[in-house]
């Protein structure tokens, strides 16, 4: 349950959904996921245990609001225009030192606490591959990709490239920097943007 869902009673207080998501990302950022409970981010955010509850039932779902919220809540199916704009938003995330330090987190919680995982995927990790899978398939078709490309493939192979980003290079890097390194990696399967007129 989120902090949009509501139910019969007395108006939940903004400012503690604010304040308990703020809290719970930043004890995932400090901690990781197994050192962060449910307790220290009631603590933190200056409410009970209860308040947390009655939004989150589990610690699962209140990290993964947090990890949402800290993206400003984005559409489970993302409007991405093409690779161009794809490689924008991917660039502009991968140089964000919060954003690169709390995909490290969430990724590494997964060993752990592959219902962290599940959850994701499920909830929108399935929806935004097909959004961008059709983003290559387009590009496949305009004739800036080798025909025989593979789109989930080719998601695949950017997804890892960066996730490479994140663990080797530093978090100082720009998003020129980190644009530069995706669209070299774009480059080597054969990917030429062309003209738009």
């Amino acid at each position: 349950m989120g902090t949009a869902d509501r139910t019969p009673g007395r108006p939940r207080s903004s400012e503690a959904d604010a304040a308990i998501l703020t809290a719970a990302l930043d004890l995932l950022i400090e901690r990781g996921a197994d050192a962060t409970s449910v307790e220290q981010v009631a603590r933190r955010a200056g409410v009970t245990r209860a308040t947390v509850y009655r939004r989150f039932p589990d610690k699962t779902r209140l990290l993964l609001a947090a990890f949402e919220a800290a993206n400003g809540n984005p559409s489970a199916t993302p409007e991405i225009r093409d690779v161009e704009h794809l490689l924008t938003g991917w660039a502009s995330v991968l140089a964000d030192t919060r954003q690169r330090r709390l995909l490290r987190r969430l990724y590494s919680a997964f060993e752990d606490y592959p219902e962290i995982a599940r959850a994701y995927q499920s909830q929108f990790g399935d929806q935004r591959s097909d959004t961008r899978t059709k983003v290559f398939e387009r590009a496949r078709d305009r004739g800036e990709l080798p025909a025989g490309t593979d789109p989930q493939v080719l998601l695949d192979l950017l997804s890892g490239a960066g996730w490479q980003h994140l663990v080797t290079y530093p978090d100082t890097c720009t998003a020129q920097d980190t644009e530069r390194y995706l669209r070299a990696v774009l480059h080597q399967v054969g990917y030429r943007p062309k003209e738009r007129k």
